[in-house]
C-alpha cells in the first residue's frame, strides 16, 4: 500500500493546492510542499525496508483491475526504482522552492499541476503492468504541457505543442508496441496479460521483435532524449518557467532511460543487442552533436538544453553496453545529471527573472555583484564538465568504463564529448560572470545575490553531488541486485549475439 500511498498524496495534494487558492494565494504553494515533503519523507523510509530472499521488489502490490483484459494495478519498486523515487521526491521539493515567488498568476492550477506530474512520474517508476505504466506515461505529459503553455515565456505555445506533439506520437507507438505484446501473450498462452513480468515471457520471431521494439525505443529515446528526437528539449526548457525547467531536466527526461532499462532490453533482449551498435551511435552522435550545437547559443537556458542532450547521450551509451559497469555508469549518471542540470536551470531561471533576459550577449561581469550566484553557477558547471570527486565523474566514468568492452570506436569517441563539456563549461562561466561588466538593459538593484532559501536548496545539490562523488558505493549498491537481475534475463541471448 505504501506505493499507492505515495501516488494518492501527491494527486490528492494538487486537488487541494488547486481548491486551497480561493482561500489565500500562498496557501497552493505550502500544500504543495508539505505533500511532496510527505511523499520524500515516506520514499526515505524505503531504505530501512530489508531486502527479501525470495524477490528482487522491496514493496509490490498487484491487485485486480480489468481481469476481462489482462490488465492488473501491479505497483512495485526495487533498488533501482527507490533512487529515481528519492530524486522525484528531492527535485521535487527543489522545484516548489525554485517557484515559491517566481509563480504570481493561476498559483493553485500551477501546483495542481506540478504535482500532478510528480504523480505521474512515481508511477512511471513504480508501475509493472504496462496498461498501468502507459496511463501514468500520459499523465505526467498533460500537466507538464499546462506548465510551459500557460506559465512560459514568449513562445510558450510553440513549445508547449512541440513537446506535446513529439511525446504524444511516440507515446502512441509505445502503445502500439504494448498492444501487440499482450496479443502475443494471448495467440502463446491463450490470455490476455498486460503484466511485466508475464510478457517477459513471450517468445517472438526476430522481425517482429524488431518492429515492436522500436516502439518502444522511439518513445523511451524522445524523451531521454537523444538524436534525431531531441529538438523539442531546448524550445521546451527556454520557454517553461524555472520549475518546469526543473522537473522536465532533473526528472521527466530519465523516465526515458528507466523504460530503456527496465521495459525495452529485457522485453526484446534479442533484437535490443542487434540494435545495440545503432543506439550506441545515436548516443556518441548526441555527445558530439549537441555539445557543438551548445557552443553557437546565446540563450542560456538553450546552451544548457543542448548540454544535457549531451550529456544523456552517456546514459544511452551505458544502456546499450548491457554490462554491469556500464549500466551503473548510466544510473549514476541519471542521478547526478538530475540535480546539476537542475541546479543550472534554477540559476538560469533565477537570472531570467532579476534580469528579463536570457541572452548571455547581455551579461557579463556579474561576478563581483552576485558573489554567491558566481561561486554556485562555478560549481555546478565544473560538476557537470566531470570534475573528479563529484556524481558526473562516477556516473560518466563507469558509463565509458563498461562501453569500452562493447565498442572500443565509439567509446572513444563519445570521450570527446568530455573535452567539449569542460570548455563550453567554463566558457559560460568567463562569458556571463568575467569580463567588463554590462547592465545596458537593467538596473543594477534588479541583480540581487541568492537568497538564504535559494542557497538552502542549492546547497542540499552541492552535497548531493559531492555524497555521490566521494561514496558513490552507497548508490551502486541500491541498484546493483536489480541491474545484475536485468543481466541475467538476457544473458544468454547477449552471448549469442556476441558469438554471431
Amino acid at each position: 500500500m505504501i506505493l499507492v500511498v505515495l501516488i494518492s498524496v501527491l494527486f490528492l495534494g494538487g486537488v487541494l493546492a488547486w481548491l486551497s487558492e480561493g482561500f489565500d494565494a500562498k496557501f497552493p504553494r505550502v500544500i504543495a510542499l508539505a505533500a511532496v515533503v510527505i511523499d520524500l519523507l515516506i520514499m526515505l523510509s524505503l531504505l530501512a525496508v530489508p531486502e527479501s530472499a525470495e524477490s528482487a521488489w522491496i514493496v509490490s502490490l498487484n491487485a485486480q483491475w480489468m481481469p476481462n483484459f489482462g490488465i492488473s494495478f501491479h505497483l512495485a519498486a526495487d533498488g533501482l526504482s527507490v533512487l529515481l523515487l528519492l530524486l522525484t521526491g528531492f527535485l521535487g521539493v527543489i522545484a516548489i522552492g525554485s517557484a515559491w515567488n517566481e509563480i504570481t498568476e493561476r498559483v493553485g492550477f500551477f501546483y495542481f499541476s506540478l504535482l500532478w506530474t510528480l504523480a505521474g512520474v512515481v508511477g512511471v517508476f513504480t508501475a509493472l503492468d504496462l496498461f498501468l505504466f502507459f496511463f501514468f506515461w500520459e499523465v505526467m505529459l498533460i500537466p507538464m504541457y499546462f506548465i510551459i503553455a500557460v506559465w512560459g515565456h514568449e513562445n510558450k505555445n510553440y513549445a508547449a505543442m512541440k513537446f506535446f506533439i513529439f511525446t504524444q506520437v511516440t507515446g502512441m507507438l509505445m502503445l502500439v508496441s504494448i498492444l501487440l505484446l499482450a496479443y502475443f501473450h494471448y495467440v502463446q498462452f491463450g490470455w490476455f496479460s498486460f503484466d511485466y513480468l508475464d510478457l517477459l515471457k513471450v517468445n517472438m520471431s526476430s522481425r517482429i521483435e524488431m518492429w515492436v521494439m522500436l516502439g518502444f525505443f522511439i518513445a523511451f529515446t524522445t524523451k531521454l532524449p537523444s538524436f534525431p528526437f531531441h529538438s523539442w528539449l531546448p524550445d521546451a526548457h527556454s520557454q517553461a518557467p524555472t520549475a518546469g525547467s526543473v522537473i522536465l531536466a532533473g526528472v521527466l527526461l530519465k523516465t526515458g532511460a528507466y523504460g530503456l532499462i527496465r521495459f525495452a532490453i529485457p522485453l526484446f533482449p534479442h533484437a535490443s543487442m542487434q540494435f545495440a551498435p545503432i543506439a550506441m551511435t545515436l548516443a556518441v552522435i548526441s555527445i558530439l552533436y549537441c555539445a557543438k550545437v551548445a557552443f553557437a547559443q546565446t540563450d542560456i537556458k538553450r546552451l544548457i538544453a543542448y548540454t544535457s542532450v549531451s550529456h544523456m547521450g552517456f546514459v544511452l551509451l551505458g544502456i546499450y553496453a548491457w554490462n554491469a559497469q556500464a549500466l551503473q555508469g548510466a544510473v549514476m549518471t541519471m542521478l547526478a545529471h538530475g540535480l546539476s542540470a537542475a541546479a543550472l536551470f534554477m540559476l538560469a531561471g533565477g537570472l531570467q527573472h532579476r534580469i528579463h533576459t536570457r541572452n548571455m550577449q547581455d551579461m557579463g561581469g556579474f561576478w563581483a555583484k552576485v558573489p554567491r550566484m558566481s561561486f554556485v553557477a562555478l560549481f555546478f558547471s565544473i560538476a557537470a564538465l566531470g570534475m573528479p570527486g563529484l556524481g558526473n565523474f562516477v556516473g560518466e566514468f563507469l558509463a565509458l568504463l563498461g562501453a569500452f568492452k562493447a565498442n572500443i570506436t565509439l567509446t572513444v569517441l563519445a570521450a570527446f564529448g568530455l573535452i567539449f563539456a569542460s570548455v563550453y563549461s567554463l566558457w559560460v562561466i568567463q562569458k556571463v560572470f568575467h569580463g567588463e561588466y554590462k547592465n545596458t538593459d537593467f538596473d543594477d538593484a534588479q541583480l540581487s545575490d541568492l537568497s538564504r532559501r535559494e542557497m538552502f536548496y542549492f546547497a542540499a545539490m552541492m552535497l548531493g553531488l559531492i555524497w555521490m562523488g566521494m561514496y558513490p558505493q552507497s548508490f551502486l549498491d541500491l541498484s546493483e541486485a536489480t541491474l545484475s537481475n536485468l543481466l541475467s534475463v538476457t544473458q544468454g541471448v547477449v552471448s549469442s549475439v556476441v558469438q554471431q
